[in-house]
């Protein structure tokens, strides 16, 4: 509440301080009149005209009682009057007075005896309209009510910024009695980190009379066990009714829960976004669940686990009678602590029975939460009794488990833990759980079909491809298979190494377009194509054309092959290429070169004749076939790709396995999105 009695200097008086006039009175329009000891008016106030309607002229002079009061009430005002005039001295009450215009109005008055020097005797009467007196105690009981009873922290400082007045609310909030504040400038009293913010703005107040609402503070307060408080301050100039500015009024409302709210559900709506760019980067199921591990740590939990059953993983294996058996594949915490130790090493076998909260979540699908973990639930949590003893030091206090479940099959569990965070796992924390899971459950379980569908791929590539081929008459060789980084791009590539009949050897390289097991099953057919029609002894161009109508035949399957021969006795290698990338010629003491062959329609189009080209090989010689796979990449040019080729050929020159992998580890790094086959052969010396 305010206060009107801030001193100002007065420019005609410099040094002595002056009162400035409230306005109070004015609103209360006090009359005040004189009665000599006969009850005569002798003084009369322009406030006592007002109120009463007689004019000093025609009050001065007559009897009070005569003139103000109803002739009935004449007994009583005489009889109070002698009271005041008597021992008693003063007379406070309400009395109905006579107006001028013959009206009868209620007043409040106040009666006191005066004496002056001379002995003489006066009454003075001070009176105001009872009506208006009662609306401003009405006023004044129901602001006292308000301010001590507002959960809105409410404060009023003088025009030094110093405190003169906090309601209980605001005490509350600052965390400070009463008493720390009154007579406090504001730097003094409150806790904020960011008072130059909060004094501008009072200054501001005042100065301008412009209040400012809602300004948003955070900090902390006197109590450091409640931490940072969030607040919504407001100032207003307080004024009088000659708007001379008496302080600043506040008004401060506590809005931590709200503001905590809105902060966790930024945070869970930041850890759901990351979840939906960072968990399923790939489709390799250990990163999948070391993607999801990272997302909930530390922001939900302190140490999370993500366990898949085994059954999940390897259909075929039977359920374990009352166990729940897992695969861990991921722990991540925010912290070395023994939680850590206590959980599943990655890559290992974890049997949980069946009165483990995990084992119960993976059974009915349903996640389990403990917000407060009492010694008595660890053994339920931890798989045995040392864990539970780890988990136990740790100061595990909060748990959840929340099931992996997607497509309707139950993968697995989310493992969740606190430690360190002092917070209960609440519902919310639960639903956010419930969330992540189900997104990461789909990307764990497109990796778990990934991996099944690249093992068969890759099981049946390798089944198909040729064994270590039977010693060739003149020729050394040495190859490599490396399946794609990804199971959709596995299965088209293979070689061959084809003993024929006499001293001849038929070297044959091919890539199936497409991929997957539908590719590789193409390729296992025009691989079995190649060695039949190796057998009849044909012309490499012959062999392709007919390889060419198989291709056709094979659901309109189209493949590049480069088919060779090559003849010890005289010394030549015929080759025929329908598409593919040319090999390259290695001869010692000069630098390698791709064989310049007609390039050939891949095998498929139909109706394309193929070229058959004959090269000498020398011993020594060597003839590179691959892949695209060894040499193409998505950012650089396919020419600039096989110079590389041809430098790494370049160089030394010893074991064919040795040059295989330099080959592979070279033009093979970080770049696994297709399959690629090499085939290398030397002539032999002597």
């Amino acid at each position: 509440m305010g206060t009107s009695d801030a001193f100002r200097p007065d420019p005609a008086r410099a040094g002595v301080p002056v009162y400035e006039p409230g306005g109070l009175l004015d609103v209360l329009n006090v009359a005040a009149a004189v009665l000599d000891q006969d009850g005569r008016i002798v003084l009369w106030s322009p406030q006592a005209e007002e109120l009463f309607g007689w004019t000093a002229a025609e009050a001065l002079g007559e009897y009070a009682a005569r003139l103000l009061v109803a002739e009935e009430n004449h007994d009583e005002v005489l009889r109070l009057f002698a009271k005041v005039m008597g021992d008693a001295g003063t007379w406070a009450g309400s009395f109905p007075a006579l107006h001028k215009d013959g009206t009868t109005r209620l007043l409040e008055f106040r009666n006191m005896r005066l004496e002056d020097r001379s002995g003489g005797v006066y009454a003075l009467g001070m009176a105001t309209d009872q009506q208006v007196l009662r609306g401003l105690e009405r006023d004044l009981a129901l602001s006292l009510r308000l301010v001590a009873q507002s959960p809105i922290g409410l404060a009023v400082l003088d025009t030094g910024l110093r405190y003169v007045m906090v309601n209980p609310a605001l005490e509350r909030i600052h965390g400070l009695p009463a008493r720390s504040h009154i007579g406090r400038h504001v730097r003094e009293a409150i806790p904020f980190t960011d008072l130059e913010v909060v004094e501008s703005a009072m200054r501001q107040v005042l100065a301008t009379g412009t209040p400012l609402v809602d300004q948003f503070i955070v900090g902390p307060t006197a109590d450091p066990e409640a931490g940072e408080r969030a607040r919504l301050v407001s100032y207003y100039r307080l004024e009088d009714p000659a708007g001379r500015a008496l302080g600043v009024a506040t008004s401060v409302v506590d809005v931590t829960d709200r503001h905590r709210s809105t902060t966790e559900a930024r945070r869970r709506l930041a850890l759901i976004a990351d979840a939906s760019v960072l968990i399923g980067t790939t489709l390799d199921l250990d990163q999948t669940a070391r993607e999801l591990a990272d997302v909930v740590v530390p922001g939900l939990a302190d140490v999370a686990a993500v366990d898949v059953l085994d059954t999940a993983l390897r259909p075929s294996s039977a359920p374990s009678e009352g166990q729940a058996v897992f695969r861990a594949l991921a722990v991540a915490a925010s912290d070395a602590t023994e939680a850590v130790r206590a959980a599943d090493p990655p890559g290992e076998i974890a049997k949980y029975d069946a009165d483990r909260l995990v084992s119960q979540c993976v059974r009915t699908g349903r996640p389990v939460r403990l917000a407060h973990v009492t010694p008595g639930d660890l053994p339920r949590i931890a798989r045995d009794e040392a864990a539970a003893a780890m988990l136990g030091r740790a100061g595990l206090h909060s748990y959840m488990a929340v099931p992996l479940i997607a497509r309707g099959e139950v993968l697995g569990a989310l493992d969740l833990k606190r430690t360190r965070n002092r917070e209960p796992f609440g519902e919310d924390d639960l639903v956010l759980a419930g969330e992540l899971a189900a997104r990461a459950a789909v990307c764990i379980d497109n990796a778990r079909w990934y991996q099944r569908e690249r093992a068969t791929a890759v099981t049946l590539q390798r089944d198909l491809l040729p064994q270590r081929p039977q010693n060739l008459v003149g020729l050394e060789v040495a190859y490599r298979y490396q399946p794609a980084g990804s199971a959709s791009q596995v299965g088209g590539d293979w070689f061959d190494v084809i003993p024929q009949d006499g001293t001849q050897s038929a070297l044959v390289v091919g890539d199936v377009m497409g991929s997957g097991i539908n590719a590789a099953a193409a390729m296992g057919q025009l691989r079995t194509a190649a060695r039949t029609l190796s057998g009849l002894g044909l012309d490499p161009a012959r062999v392709l054309h007919h390889l060419d109508r198989t291709a056709s035949g094979l659901d309109q399957t189209i493949a590049t092959c480069l088919y060779a021969v090559y003849d010890p006795d005289s010394e030549r290698c015929c080759l025929a290429n329908a598409g593919h990338l040319p090999p390259v010629l290695v001869r010692p003491g000069k630098r390698p070169t791709l064989l310049d062959l007609p390039t050939g329609a891949p095998l498929g189009v139909g109706g394309v004749p193929f070229e058959s080209v004959s090269v000498v090989l020398a011993p020594g010689d060597q003839l590179v076939l691959y892949t695209d796979g060894l040499v193409e990449t998505r950012d650089e040019a396919i020419d600039a790709r096989l110079e590389v080729l041809i430098d790494l050929l370049d160089g030394p020159r010893g074991d064919l396995e040795a040059t295989c992998d330099l080959l592979l580890g070279e033009l093979r790094e970080d770049n696994d999105q297709d399959d690629v086959a090499l085939l290398i052969a030397r002539v032999r010396s002597g």
